[in-house]
């Protein structure tokens, strides 16, 4: 990681950069995928899975027989940690329910908003350097309370051709029988556009690299809805005197470990702090599987200790993590300040696994940057929102009058007859 000692506020903005592919690139790429899906259909999907997953289909939608065949290669063990962690989930997420407020805002008119699940919609599960089984309970789970009519899942298959058991284990758990082993930008092109084998939804979810999240851009320009900007995975951690350096260092390899274009970031108010971190993180990185996706994503990725623990919020606000961890034991004194994130974990003990797992609260969050803007997956993320009315002629005896003269002054006089009308009658 590269260090940097009390950067001034005007390096602030390079500081908060994100790795990216070369734009034109990227998007060039991923539009002649897009275009070549809608245009061919199912065997464009063959075509990109054998390209970049080197795989050879005979199908794309897996099996009733595949899926239930699952659950066996599943260890109990597993499934049991599966199970809790459904159950947080779902607690967490039925939580958010709504109820239907009727409101009378003037007498005679009632007004109330009704919470109605999308019919159609796509979820994305990352399947290929690590299946991310956990992401179907993530976005299953709330999309079944939400009621949403129709749940499709795409994931790409591995090397052999085939799709870990423990996403088709976990999706048959939570009742999603329409998986379909395809991945990538491809995709998210077969949900926008339907395909022979895939049908179209109205709004697509989930996480995955620069093409899947260029994908999802695109897509949504045509009137696709998605749920966010969901990118390469970011940590930021916030460590004090008070932290511990073996678990701060844990967690900046938790998401590293995720893709070379991952990008984690630490911030502290002493240099001793992030020297016992780095000195942690050199030990920790040489006993992981996955070593060379660390090694690749620290490359990219920064220390920067500043004044005051102030300094370490502000630059927080600035670079809007996808996953804040204030490593601290006064952790909650500085919840307040923290006005940009996708989801935060306080003090030593909240590592940022248990919100990617079991915690209950969902791991789809808003990445480079976006969290200024948008918040993490939810149930409002499956549900519309639709508004009603009842105005009894009382009610328009009331407003009518208001009615007509703003229509009037805004020269919108059907709108004005449509009052005038009915207050005549």
């Amino acid at each position: 990681m590269k260090v940097y000692n009390n950067p001034q506020r005007t390096t602030w903005t390079g500081l908060t950069k994100r790795v990216r592919l070369t734009k034109v690139s990227l998007d060039e790429k991923v539009r002649e995928i897009l275009a070549q899906v809608k245009r061919e259909g199912d065997q464009a999907l063959f075509t990109f899975t054998k390209k970049f997953d080197a795989v050879d289909l005979d199908q794309l939608k897996v099996p009733a027989s595949t899926i239930a065949a699952a659950s066996a290669l599943v260890e109990t063990g597993l499934k049991e940690a599966i199970e809790l962690a459904k159950q947080n989930i779902e607690k967490f997420h039925a939580a958010q329910k709504e109820q239907p407020a009727i409101i009378e805002t003037t007498t005679g008119v009632s007004c109330w908003r009704k919470s109605v699940g999308i019919e159609k919609v796509g979820l994305y599960i990352p399947g290929g350097s690590a299946p991310l089984f956990s992401t179907i309970l993530m976005l299953g789970i709330p999309a079944k309370l939400a009621g949403c009519k129709e749940i499709i899942l795409c994931t790409p298959p591995n090397r052999s051709g085939v799709i870990h058991p423990a996403i088709l284990y976990t999706a048959q758990l939570i009742g999603i029988t329409e998986i379909y082993q395809v991945g990538g930008a491809q995709a998210i092109a077969a949900m926008a556009y339907g395909t022979e084998t895939i049908p179209q939804v109205y709004k697509i979810f989930g996480p995955g690299n620069q093409f899947v999240t260029k994908a999802k851009e695109l897509v949504q320009s045509e009137g696709i809805a998605i749920d966010m900007p969901a990118g390469p995975s970011e940590v930021l951690v916030i460590a004090d005197e008070t932290s511990q350096a073996a678990f701060v260092a844990a967690d900046l390899l938790s998401q590293a470990e995720h893709g070379t274009d991952s990008q984690v970031i630490l911030l502290s108010n002493q240099m001793a702090v992030i020297d016992a971190v780095l000195a942690a993180l050199a030990v920790q990185i040489e006993s992981l599987p996955r070593k060379a996706i660390a090694q690749a994503a620290l490359k990219n990725s920064r220390a920067i200790c500043f004044e005051e623990l102030e300094d370490c919020l502000a630059f927080s606000n600035e670079y809007a993590p996808e996953h804040l961890i204030v490593a601290s034991e006064n952790a909650e004194d500085y919840v307040n300040q923290i006005v940009n994130a996708g989801s935060v974990f306080l003090g030593n003990y909240s590592c940022e696994s248990a919100g990617d797992y079991a915690s209950g609260t969902n791991h789809t969050l808003p990445t480079n940057g976006h969290a200024k803007a948008y918040s993490g997956v939810s149930l409002d993320s499956f549900v519309r929102k639709i508004t009603f009315q009842k105005i009894t002629p009382t009610g328009l005896q009331q407003i009518g009058p208001a009615i007509e003269e703003m229509a009037a002054a805004e020269e919108l006089w059907a709108h004005k007859q449509a009052v005038t009308l009915r207050l005549k009658s």
